[in-house]
């Protein structure tokens, strides 16, 4: 039997929907079945209820203030009604109303103004006949889906090496080792000295030396993760960052450079293809972001540089003004202690080791960034606001929608953007 029209009553004995408490119990109900939710029933039930206020609620402070709602209905504003007696019953409440709305589109720019620079590439970097294995693309845009989680991950030149034709200091490497349930996704970014001519090339070499060096540790990687051994690997991981950075400071010697010059800083997240492991691992060396996008409310949650811990100690944090005996100490006159001759010269300070682990929840968006992309994000709530609200569906976006939703704009931001999401089923 074909369902009613619009104007036809719903048929005896069938069940009403709940009817929402703003909507007068005299108006007529609509089955769900006869007319599926539109986009704009939200719409409605705020102005019958002007009471109810669609501000995001205040954010803790310390942290981004929350991007939207913190919980939708399951159904949208209609709870399905119940089957009436003989009325066969559907296999799912939500296969009696209509598809969900798409996401919203996405956005060319947020703030108050358009950034200055051109939205789309103007020049290209000179390039050398004698050797264009340093030529790097303007965009690299990559994915895949393993275990319970999919991956989206892109790197593009900023609009500022857009307009001056400069390279993209950022390098980007997805690598799969192994297979089945054993296997292990590495995704690693590195971003290279601003001023440093060769700073696209230190961040390639620095990605391809730490993909090589976790490759050959896969395995026992791989295992501990399932095993959730998280000191077995942050001294693992802090050992294979050591001998890349090593490594990366060697070659530049080799070629006669500064090695503050052909330096970079690194990133990388490792993703098991188990589908009941949901530990998530985060190392690298240097600034970005980690953040966290959970129920539509970002979370900051990069590991801190340094942790102290108990009381300061003579020599190490912040020292007493008196001893335990009520003696002041002497006065620090400044004089420098001479080096020993017997131990070698201190090398130069050198970036600590970042590491965190993290259990993910269904649903959850875990975003690693360089600082080009983490700086908007942290300084721009519009750009929150935005991509919770893109990023916040039942599925995750595609690679063309993932790479304009990274390329929203903000005025005074024209560094290289890489970001790494994962989205969890």
């Amino acid at each position: 039997m074909s369902a009613p029209g619009p104007a036809s009553a719903p048929p005896q004995g069938a069940g009403r929907p709940v009817v929402p408490p703003s909507v007068p119990e005299a108006s007529p109900a609509r089955h769900p079945a006869t007319e599926p939710s539109r986009p704009d029933d939200r719409a409605d039930a705020s102005e019958a209820n002007p009471s109810a206020s669609d501000a995001p609620a205040p954010a803790l402070p310390g942290r981004p203030p929350p991007s939207g709602p913190t919980a939708d209905t399951a159904y949208g504003d209609w709870t399905p009604a119940a089957p009436s007696d003989g009325e066969p019953a559907d296999e799912s409440p939500a296969s009696r109303l209509g598809p969900l709305p798409p996401p919203l589109p996405s956005r060319v720019h947020v703030g108050t103004r358009p950034p200055t620079y051109d939205a789309e590439p103007t020049a290209l970097p000179a390039a050398d006949p004698d050797d264009l294995d340093a030529l790097v693309p303007d965009t690299v845009l990559d994915g895949a889906r393993y275990g319970a989680c999919t991956l989206r991950a892109v790197s593009v030149r900023g609009d500022s090496a857009r307009y001056r034709g400069e390279p993209r200091r950022d390098a980007l490497l997805t690598a799969r080792f192994g297979s089945g349930e054993r296997a292990l996704v590495l995704v690693a970014l590195a971003t290279g000295t601003r001023t440093a001519p060769g700073a696209h090339l230190a961040a390639a070499e620095v990605c391809r030396w730490i993909a090589a060096a976790v490759g050959r540790s896969h395995e026992r990687l791989a295992a501990d993760i399932r095993a959730a051994r998280r000191t077995d690997l942050k001294a693992g991981l802090h050992r294979l960052t050591d001998r890349g950075l090593g490594k990366l400071r060697a070659a530049a010697t080799e070629q006669g450079l500064d090695p503050d010059d052909y330096a970079a800083s690194m990133r990388c997240l490792l993703l098991s293809g188990d589908p009941e492991c949901r530990t998530r691992v985060f190392f690298g060396v240097g600034p970005g972001g980690l953040f966290r996008l959970r129920e539509r409310e970002w979370q900051d949650i990069e590991p801190e540089v340094a942790e102290v811990k108990g009381e300061p100690v003579l020599g190490f944090g912040s020292a007493p003004h008196e001893t335990p005996d009520g003696d002041r100490l002497t006065m620090d006159l400044g004089i420098p202690t001479p080096p020993s001759p017997y131990e070698p010269a201190p090398g130069p300070p050198r970036e600590p080791f970042r590491f965190r682990t993290s259990v993910a929840r269904p649903g959850d968006v875990l975003l690693m960034c360089g600082t080009g992309f983490a700086e908007p994000l942290r300084g721009e709530p519009g750009l929150r606001a935005h991509l919770a609200d893109r990023w916040s569906g039942p599925e995750p976006p595609g690679l063309t929608a993932y790479l304009a939703d990274t390329q929203v704009r903000v005025k005074g931001y024209a560094d290289d953007r890489t970001a790494v999401a994962v989205w969890e089923a």
